[in-house]
C-alpha cells in the first residue's frame, strides 16, 4: 500500500508523528511519500510526486492542511486521513495521540469512507475571458477585503436572479463548509452527507435577506453591481483571486467528492458537541438534559 503524506510544519507535534509513521509503515506494509518540505524532515521513504498511484494521503495539521490535501488530490478517489495537531481539528480523522491505532486500522479495512460533496468555482472577466478555476470541500467567499464600503451582489440560481444583496459577502459552501464561515456569517448546520449548497451572506444590510439551502445540482452565479476595485474571491480560506464590479463568479456542484476516512464512534454529531460545543452547557458539566 502506498501512502502520500503532507503536512504542515509549524506544528510542534509533527515530528512526533512523522518519527512513529516511519516506525510503523514497515509493519504494516506501507511504502510512504512525503511532499518537498516533509521529506526533508524525514530523510527516509519516497518524494511525493502525485497522487496518481496513492492508496490514501495522510494530512498532518489541523483543517487547513486537510483541505489543501484535497485539492491536492484534483478529484481522484483516494481517502483522506487527517491527523489533528492543533486545537479544534472538526475535519480531520483523529488527534495526534491516535495516529498509531488509527493507521492499524485503515491498514486492516476498519474505517468507513466517508463522501463528501465539493465544489466547482470558476471566475470570468469583463469580457467573458476565464480567470480563475478551482475545486474546493467547503466554500467559495466573494467579499470587500479591508473595504468599509457595503457591495451590492446579484445572486442568481439557474439564471434566475433571487434579489440583489448588500452585504460584505457571500459564502457559497458545501454541507462540510457549513460549520466553517458560513457557520459564523449565521448560516445553518448541515449535516455533511445531506448534499445542498448553502448561500450565506456575510454582514448583510437588510433583515429581509437570510441564508439560503438549495439543492446541489444548482448553478449559483455571483457579480458585485457596484463596490470598491479590491474585492476577492477566497476558495478554501487558501487560494483565490481579486475580483471586480462587472465581473462572475460561477459555482457549481463538482462531479467527484472527497473521501475522508472515519472511524465508528465518530460521528458527525459527536464531533459537533465535543469540538464545537453543540448542546450547551449541560454537556460541559456532564448532565444530560432529558429529551
Amino acid at each position: 500500500m502506498r501512502v502520500g503524506v503532507i503536512g504542515h510544519r509549524g506544528y510542534a507535534g509533527l515530528p512526533g508523528v512523522l518519527g512513529a509513521l516511519l516506525d510503523l509503515a514497515p509493519a504494516l506494509g506501507v511504502t510512504l511519500a512525503f511532499e518537498e518540505e516533509l521529506y526533508e524532515i524525514a530523510e527516509q521513504g519516497e518524494a511525493l510526486e502525485g497522487p496518481e498511484t496513492l492508496d490514501l494521503l495522510l494530512t498532518l495539521g489541523g483543517d487547513g492542511t486537510l483541505l489543501r490535501g484535497a485539492r491536492y488530490l484534483a478529484g481522484r478517489d483516494i481517502p483522506i486521513l487527517g491527523v489533528n495537531l492543533g486545537r479544534l481539528g472538526f475535519l480531520t480523522s483523529c488527534g495526534g495521540d491516535e495516529f498509531d491505532d488509527a493507521l492499524r486500522r485503515w491498514a486492516r479495512g476498519d474505517y468507513m469512507a466517508e463522501q463528501r460533496m465539493t465544489l466547482d468555482a470558476k471566475a470570468f472577466g469583463l469580457n467573458g475571458e476565464p480567470r480563475g478555476h478551482w475545486r474546493c470541500l467547503n466554500d467559495v467567499v466573494l467579499h470587500k477585503g479591508g473595504f468599509a464600503r457595503v457591495v451590492r451582489f446579484g445572486v442568481h440560481v439557474d439564471g434566475e436572479p433571487i434579489g440583489a444583496l448588500g452585504a460584505d459577502g457571500v459564502v457559497i459552501s458545501t454541507p462540510t463548509g457549513s460549520t466553517g464561515y458560513s457557520l459564523s456569517a449565521g448560516g445553518p448546520v448541515v449535516v455533511p452527507t445531506v448534499e445542498s449548497i448553502i448561500v450565506t451572506p456575510v454582514s448583510p444590510h437588510t433583515l429581509a435577506m437570510r441564508p439560503l439551502v438549495l439543492p446541489p445540482d444548482v448553478e449559483v452565479k455571483l457579480q458585485a453591481e457596484d463596490g470598491p476595485e479590491g474585492l476577492l474571491v477566497t476558495v478554501d480560506g487558501q487560494v483565490g483571486t481579486t475580483f471586480t464590479a462587472g465581473e462572475t463568479l460561477i459555482i457549481r456542484r463538482a462531479s467527484t467528492p472527497v473521501r475522508i476516512v472515519r472511524f465508528p464512534g465518530t460521528s458527525f454529531f459527536v464531533r459537533l458537541r465535543h469540538k464545537l460545543g453543540w448542546g450547551g452547557l449541560s454537556e460541559r458539566d456532564g448532565v444530560i438534559a432529558p429529551v
